[in-house]
């Protein structure tokens, strides 16, 4: 493993400045203005066949996603490039900028085909079809 990637433990856990938390908290217009790293949100399903995952990664280019299969391990990847630049007039007020690469993994309970795996990215959300692998079958031995 050439790629280490940092995992925050508490990166899904509720945002105790949302406008549901504090109803009125004086900061709350304040904190909504300041924006964090971009993160993918991630919905599995699976069939009797298939599992499916829905990603989103918006404002991201097809070329700049990885997504690799080891097994019953899927992790994905994506080059994330982000600007956004405020200007009065001709003077630059504020810019902002990120530039990075976002990682999501998770393991699924069954080995998947990677041969037969489909991946679709369109309008900022990778579609997966990851076929369940056949599972082999177990064979007790007769002692004789």
């Amino acid at each position: 493993m050439s790629n280490l990637a940092r995992f925050n433990p508490f990166s899904e856990l509720r945002d105790p400045f949302s406008d549901d938390f504090f109803k009125g908290f004086a900061l709350r217009p304040v904190y909504r203005m300041l924006e964090g790293e971009p993160q993918m949100r991630l919905d599995l399903t699976e069939d009797d066949k298939n599992f499916f995952v829905k990603v989103e990664i918006p404002g991201v280019k097809k070329e700049d996603i990885k997504v690799s299969v080891e097994g019953n391990q899927v992790s994905l990847c994506a080059e994330v490039k982000k600007e956004t630049e405020e200007k009065e007039g001709a003077k630059v007020i504020r810019s902002e900028r990120y530039y990075g690469s976002v990682t999501r993994s998770f393991t699924l309970n069954e080995s998947v085909d990677q041969a037969a795996s489909i991946a679709k990215y369109e309008d900022g959300v990778l579609h997966l079809t990851l076929p369940k692998k056949p599972s082999e079958q177990s064979h007790t031995l007769k002692i004789s």
